[in-house]
C-alpha cells in the first residue's frame, strides 16, 4: 500500500488527506482491480478505480478466430458463470445468420443459463460475507456449487471452461440420467438457501455491515446504465428474460426481484430470491424438455455433422472438413447485429460486424461488470474504508470481462 499525504479543505476547514492504494493486492481486489483512495481520516472522499490488470484481448481475438472458436475465449470473460456467456455469443451469432435452434436446445440452454445464475449467485453471495467475516454462508454456497459443476460436467464434459453451445445448437445432447440428478439438485438447493439465509439475513453484524451502504437510488442507477441485481435491488423493474424474451423465456412462470433499498443489503436480498426463482424455471424446464436433436439439420450446413457420421460414412467426412475450412465453412450475410442476454450480473451483449467471412469483422462485448465498476465512486464516496469491501462485494466484479 502507498501513502500519500495533502493538505486540502475539507468541512471542518483545512486537514490532511491521505492517497491509499486499495488493490491490487488488497484480498477483496483479487488482485485484479486497484482503488485509489483519498481518506479523512477513515473516511471515503474520493474514489479513482483503475482496471486493466487482467487485459487479455477478448474482444480482438472474436477477430481471429471463427464463430465456434470463439466460445473457448467467451467462457474465459466471465469464469463464474461461463456457460452465460457462451449461450449469449451464440444467440448473437445466430441472430445474425437467421438460425432458429432446436426446441429442445432452447430448453437447454435454460436449463444452463439458470444453472449458471444460481451458481454466480452463490459466488457472489458467500464471498460478500467472506470478506466481511462470514465464513460458513461461503462454504454452504460452494458445496451447492460442486453439485452444479458435476452436472455440467455430465452435459458436456468440462466443469469449468464449457465451450457447450455451438452454432445452431450444442454440443452434445444431455446423457441418460442427466435430468434426474439435475432434479436431485433441485431437491437440495432451497435448504441450503434456507441456511444461507439464517446465517446472514437477520445477522447483526452482517446487517450492520450492508444495510445504507452504498445506496444507489432508481434515477442514479438507470443514469449509470446498471443492469440485472444492482439495478433491481434499486427498484428498476428490468429483466430481459422478462421484457425481451429469448430462447423460450416466455413459457416459464418465474417473478422478477425488486428492492428499493438500493444499498449492499438490497442486493444481497435480491440475489438470493433470483436463486429461488431460478429454482422455478429449473422445474418448469425440466417437466417440459421436448425430445428431438439439439443442434439443426446438419444438411443446412450450419453445424458439424455427428462424429458416428464423420468417422462412418464419406459423406460425414468430406462435411466435416468443409465446415472447419475456412474457405468452405458457412457465409454469413453481411451486416451488423446486437443481441444481449440477462446473465447473472445483469445485462450480457454481443455486438458483431460481418462482412460475409467465417469470422466477426469487429466483435465487440457489452459486459455488466464495466458499467458496474464505474458507478464505484458513487457507491463509497463518503463512506469508510472498511465499507469499501462490502461494497466491492455487492458489485461482484469479474475483473476479465471488466478490462475484455
Amino acid at each position: 500500500m502507498a501513502y500519500d499525504l495533502e493538505k486540502v479543505r475539507t468541512d471542518d476547514g483545512l486537514g490532511e488527506v491521505w492517497t491509499l492504494n486499495f488493490g491490487p493486492q488488497h484480498p477483496a481486489t483479487h488482485t485484479t482491480i486497484r482503488l485509489v483512495l483519498k481518506l479523512d481520516g477513515e473516511k471515503v472522499v474520493k474514489c479513482t478505480p483503475h482496471i486493466g490488470y487482467l487485459h487479455s484481448g477478448f474482444e480482438k481475438l472474436g477477430e481471429d478466430l471463427d464463430f465456434n472458436q470463439y466460445v473457448v475465449v467467451t467462457d474465459r470473460m466471465n469464469y463464474v458463470s461461463p456457460l452465460a456467456n457462451n449461450i449469449a455469443w451464440h444467440g448473437t451469432v445466430e441472430r445474425l445468420m437467421g438460425i432458429e435452434v432446436t426446441p429442445r436446445c432452447r430448453f437447454l440452454r435454460v436449463i444452463m443459463a439458470e444453472l449458471s445464475r444460481i451458481s454466480d449467485h452463490l459466488l457472489s453471495v458467500g464471498a460478500a460475507a467472506l470478506d466481511l467475516g462470514a465464513f460458513t454462508p461461503f462454504l454452504y454456497g460452494f458445496y451447492e456449487r460442486e453439485m452444479i459443476y458435476d452436472l455440467f460436467e455430465l452435459a458436456c464434459g468440462h466443469r469449468f471452461t464449457n465451450s457447450y453451445t455451438r452454432v445452431g445448437g450444442l454440443s452434445q445432447d444431455i446423457p441418460d440420467g442427466w435430468v434426474d440428478r439435475c432434479r436431485v439438485f433441485c431437491g437440495r438447493l432451497p435448504k441450503a438457501l434456507d441456511d444461507i439465509e439464517s446465517l446472514l439475513t437477520t445477522n447483526r453484524i452482517f446487517v450492520d455491515r450492508t444495510k445504507g451502504i452504498g445506496v444507489v437510488s432508481r434515477d442514479e442507477a438507470i443514469a449509470w446504465s446498471l443492469t440485472g441485481p444492482l439495478a433491481r435491488a434499486s427498484g428498476v423493474r428490468r429483466d430481459l428474460r422478462k421484457d425481451e424474451p429469448y430462447l423460450c423465456y416466455e413459457e416459464f412462470d418465474f417473478k422478477v426481484p425488486i428492492a428499493t433499498g438500493g444499498d449492499c443489503y438490497a442486493r444481497y436480498l435480491v440475489r438470493v430470491e433470483e436463486m429461488r426463482q431460478s429454482l422455478r424455471i429449473l422445474e418448469q424446464a425440466l417437466d417440459k424438455l421436448p425430445v428431438g436433436p439439439v443442434s439443426v439439420d446438419p444438411n443446412t450446413k450450419m453445424t458439424l455433422p455427428p462424429k458416428r457420421e464423420v468417422y462412418g460414412s464419406i459423406e460425414g467426412l468430406i462435411h466435416h472438413f468443409e465446415m472447419i475450412m475456412p474457405n468452405r465453412s458457412f457465409t454469413p450475410p453481411l451486416g451488423e447485429v446486437y443481441h444481449a442476454n440477462e446473465t447473472a450480473n445483469g445485462e450480457l451483449g454481443f455486438f458483431i460486424v460481418s462482412d460475409g467471412g467465417p469470422r466477426a469483422y469487429r466483435a465487440r462485448c457489452r459486459p455488466p461488470s464495466f458499467l458496474h465498476m464505474q458507478a464505484m465512486p458513487l457507491m463509497i464516496e463518503g463512506h469508510q474504508i472498511s465499507d469499501v469491501v462490502a461494497v466491492l462485494g455487492s458489485l461482484n466484479i469479474i475483473a476479465a470481462e471488466l478490462d475484455r
